[in-house]
């Protein structure tokens, strides 16, 4: 601990280093004065009577915990980062399977700086979907008491929000340590932590829960960090063989080194991905819970309850819980597909294949070219299989951790958050070390 202490010292000695750390801290203050700036219209008693239910034990909780308390706060940052996570998904989808976009993409700087102005304009539409949407569900819950002028405001307040959250996490990227849009969920999740803490602390003072259950729960607790930890880390080791070439007087080549294939090479961003498709059913269910919506649909023979039914049925359905195998599993699919797709986005045996072969490497007993490139994919395929199904159970360990432990106030033992908050600490910690490598100075994990 005392030499990564040390290491830590030794960055923020370095100028440039320590200037992109601070950055970030600012960042991060920023963004937690903003999460706790309000919006009128919302009736608190019913707001915390609402997360106090169902909702804030299902998706409601979820999406407060990725938006740092602001959905519940009501804040101007209610929408948190989500909508611009799910329009990034749409148009890596479309990108893969539309023929005219994969070729935008790769002309270079130009087309990629296109597909990032259509995805922020995505961003738009789907904020203004989801601000509709959030206001509709709570008025139909008393949450929410504003007139039309009032609604007309906060969606505008809610859209800039989301808009300005996506700018902090594209600036935290470029001038910044680590990856921004992960560290925007990170630093959500963890305002979070205090306040959980101290309740848990305050229900095994009153003995509402006993001293065992929270021994177990924090047993569980170092385990899940020890598993995220250990799987993060691990990687296989392709042995690659370089053949000699002489040029002039020069020996070039002849050493022997290895390709570091991650076990989970996409790192945290399967999780989230898959957080904001497994979420979007509910969320387009909250929108048409509108009074105005229901009613419209109900013009068309139906009646008014059975159309309220059957949309809360929908979102009861497609919500991730303990009672609710169904979306449990299908979550856990889809962790395991964003794995597979993610890796397939960073990662090309194809053109790692190739680069091998123009430098004179090899993988021996290999045939370099089209063998070598099957020969990656296929140990990636099995490798990502582990990781991905890894992931995937701790995923969904969220709802159960707190009905196995009896220990229900304490949320971030909950497979979701505290994989992303290992992930994007072990990524920025990776950066950090890559920093001071560059200048010759231990990192981090090599200490």
């Amino acid at each position: 601990m005392q030499e990564r202490i040390a290491n830590l010292a030794q960055a923020m000695r370095l100028p440039d280093v320590r200037k992109r750390i601070l950055f970030v801290m600012v960042m991060f203050g920023i963004y937690v004065a903003c999460a706790h700036v309000p919006l009128p219209g919302v009736n608190k008693e019913a707001m915390e009577r609402l997360f106090s239910g169902a909702f804030g034990g299902g998706i409601g909780g979820l999406l407060n915990a990725f938006s740092g308390g602001s959905l519940k706060r009501f804040s101007i940052l209610a929408l948190g980062i989500m909508p611009y996570i799910t329009a990034s998904i749409i148009f890596q989808l479309l990108v893969m399977a539309v023929p005219a976009l994969e070729q935008l993409q790769k002309e270079g700087e130009w087309g990629q700086r296109k597909i990032r102005q259509w995805t922020k304009y995505t961003t738009v539409g789907i904020c203004v979907l989801q601000g509709f949407g959030m206001i509709g569900f709570f008025g139909t819950v008393g949450a929410f008491q504003g007139g039309p002028m009032i609604i007309g405001f906060d969606v505008v307040m809610m859209v800039a929000g989301g808009l300005f959250l996506m700018y902090i996490g594209e600036q935290i990227t470029e001038y910044g340590i680590g990856q921004g849009v992960s560290l925007i969920i990170f630093v959500g999740i963890m305002t979070a932590l205090p306040q959980e803490l101290g309740t848990t602390l305050q229900m095994l003072v009153a003995g509402h829960i006993g001293l065992g259950n929270v021994l177990f729960l924090v047993a569980i607790f170092v385990g899940m960090i020890y598993g995220i930890i250990k799987v993060q880390q691990a990687e296989r080791k392709i042995p690659v063989q370089y053949a000699k070439r002489v040029r002039g007087t020069r020996v070039y080549g002849g050493q022997s080194s290895y390709l570091p294939l991650r076990v989970n090479q996409a790192g945290v961003m399967p999780i989230i991905f898959a957080i904001a498709v497994a979420m979007f059913p509910a969320q387009i269910g909250q929108f048409l819970m509108n009074d105005n919506v229901v009613q419209a649909i109900a013009r068309l023979g139906f009646s008014e309850d059975s159309v309220f039914n059957a949309i809360q049925t929908i979102v009861s359905f497609s919500t991730p819980s303990q009672s609710n195998h169904f979306a449990s599993f299908l979550y856990f699919i889809l962790v395991i597909l964003f794995t597979y797709f993610y890796t397939a986005v960073t990662f090309n045996p194809e053109e790692i294949a190739e680069n091998l072969q123009k430098n004179g490497g090899a993988v021996p007993g290999i045939r370099p070219g089209e063998k070598t490139r099957d020969y990656l994919d296929k140990i990636l395929y099995r490798i990502t299989l582990a990781g991905a199904v890894f992931l995937g159970v701790v995923a969904i360990m969220q709802y159960y951790v707190g009905p196995i432990t009896g220990v229900q106030s304490f949320t971030l033992v909950g497979g979701t958050s505290l994989l992303i908050i290992v992930g994007v600490a072990l990524d920025t910690m990776q950066q950090v070390e890559a920093q001071l490598l560059m200048r010759h100075y231990r990192g981090f994990l090599h200490a």
